[in-house]
């Protein structure tokens, strides 16, 4: 099992290689812990031809850049293992089914349209009321919500005990108003010729799973990130192995940033015991320090399943906090550093959102990589990569910087607005935590004004410079 790109799983690493090859298991660990390594490494065990077990593999994640990573580090040989992102599996088994015919999926433009005017058209049934003067992307995060986690009955919707997003609860009341709502986009969706869109294309495919009862294609599923994928996507793919195969769940809670909250049980696994790793290989002291710290933060608190980071031996700079005066002296700085330091070292320039990229986008040389999900090429060397701090999750490189890191950013006034400040704190705190762990060595955090109050304030986790 030579995977030549990979570094070699060290001390408790081994173990998980060789876990049961039948059943459910489930790998927790911090970032920095080597969970995508070991997930490769175990696609590589389950399909070794010499082995009892061996049979074709499927490795599953949730961002394209990711895919495009894990392909460029999977060895030629190594045939039995397909790499892709959940959504193109879950295409392609429904087309192989006969289920999925032309442009058939609601993209996410079409779907707030939708939602607009199924919200609209249910609000002409009842007497005015502030619900219904909500912001939009509370309806079409709750509907997502609803049908990520397989809820198909208004009984079922009322009963459930957990609704939408921390401080954004539904009184039992309404909830038959909210499920009104999605009823009515569901046969708006229906009307327009889209059977499905990217949050119940899951239930679809459990669904036809669980009538089809031919062969399995793969006999073993390694789900990589998977804290980001829905219960859904899981309970799908407990039903898409058969009785002799496995499934094995590597993820970290506290880098959960696409707000699914549930447990093993309840997503459709049964794993009877977890397996921790706490030990960071990737940051230097400097940068898991922070990372650490931030992971202590009151929004952190409570998270089920959060394994706590253990600080690594390599040493390096203190991570470096630059006030700026403007946003054009940040964007000045960071393009000034990353073009210095990518002549021999690997760069990421990450951001909030895409509207914050593009403020960048056009000034970096042709040379830079953006992390997107048509992403089909990977780099491995020198060089800058720019994206959304989404983008981003499971890749690591030599430095990143973090611009517009200021209060009016992060914490995101729309999202306060939309969800309050509670959720805001955890979404966006996660969202930090995900971006600051995917430096090796050095961290640069640019901001103006007030810096976010998601960041420690303990000085002597910064060196702070002028510019």
């Amino acid at each position: 099992m030579a995977l030549r790109r990979l570094p070699k799983p060290i001390g408790r690493q081994r173990e998980v290689l060789y876990l049961p090859a039948t059943g459910h298991s489930a790998v927790l660990g911090t970032a920095g812990s080597g969970k995508t390594t070991l997930a490769l490494y175990r696609a590589a065990y389950l399909t070794a031809a010499d082995m009892p077990h061996s049979g074709r593999a499927l490795l599953l994640t949730f961002n394209q850049a990711l895919v495009t990573y894990l392909n460029h580090l999977k060895p030629v040989d190594l045939r039995n293992v397909v790499i892709e992102t959940y959504h193109k599996f879950a295409r392609g088994y429904l087309n192989s089914r006969g289920k999925m015919g032309y442009n058939s999926i609601c993209d996410p433009d079409l779907k707030r349209i939708l939602v607009r005017r199924a919200v609209n058209n249910v609000s002409q049934r009842y007497e005015k009321s502030k619900f219904f003067d909500r912001h939009l992307d509370f309806f079409v995060d709750e509907i997502s919500w609803i049908l990520s986690h397989g809820i198909t009955t208004e009984e079922e919707y009322i009963a459930v005990k957990r609704i939408g997003r921390v401080g954004t609860n539904l009184a039992r009341k309404l909830r038959g108003v909210m499920f009104e709502i999605l009823k009515e986009y569901l046969d708006l969706r229906k009307q327009q010729g889209k059977l499905y869109d990217w949050d119940d294309i899951a239930y679809h495919v459990r669904q036809e799973l669980l009538q089809d009862d031919s062969e399995r294609r793969y006999r073993h599923i390694i789900i990589d990130e998977g804290q980001d994928f829905s219960p859904e996507m899981i309970r799908s793919l407990a039903c898409a192995i058969p009785d002799d195969g496995s499934l094995t769940f590597f993820g970290d809670v506290a880098q959960q940033i696409y707000g699914h909250r549930t447990s093993w049980r309840s997503a459709g696994l049964n794993v009877l015991q977890t397996w921790e790793f706490k030990e960071n290989y990737r940051n230097t002291k400097q940068i898991a320090r922070l990372g650490l710290a931030i992971s202590n933060m009151p929004y952190f608190s409570g998270i089920a399943d959060i394994v706590e980071p253990t600080s690594p031996r390599a040493d390096g700079p203190l991570p470096t906090v630059v006030e700026c005066s403007n946003h054009e002296q940040q964007i000045d700085i960071a393009l000034r550093v990353a073009t210095d330091s990518a002549k021999t070292k690997s760069v990421a320039i990450l951001f909030k959102n895409r509207a914050q990229e593009y403020s960048i986008s056009s000034k970096l040389p042709h040379s830079a990589i953006q992390l997107h999900r048509n992403m089909r090429l990977w780099n491995d060397g020198p060089g800058i990569f720019y994206g959304t701090y989404h983008s981003a999750k499971g890749l690591e490189f030599d430095i990143v910087i973090l611009p517009f890191l200021e209060e009016g950013n992060l914490l995101d006034p729309d999202h306060i607005a939309c969800y309050g400040e509670e959720d805001a704190l955890t979404h966006d705190g996660r969202l930090l935590y995900v971006a600051i762990t995917r430096a090796r060595t050095d961290l640069l955090l640019l901001h103006t004004g007030t810096i976010t109050q998601l960041l420690p304030a303990e000085p002597s986790l910064y060196r702070r410079v002028t510019p």
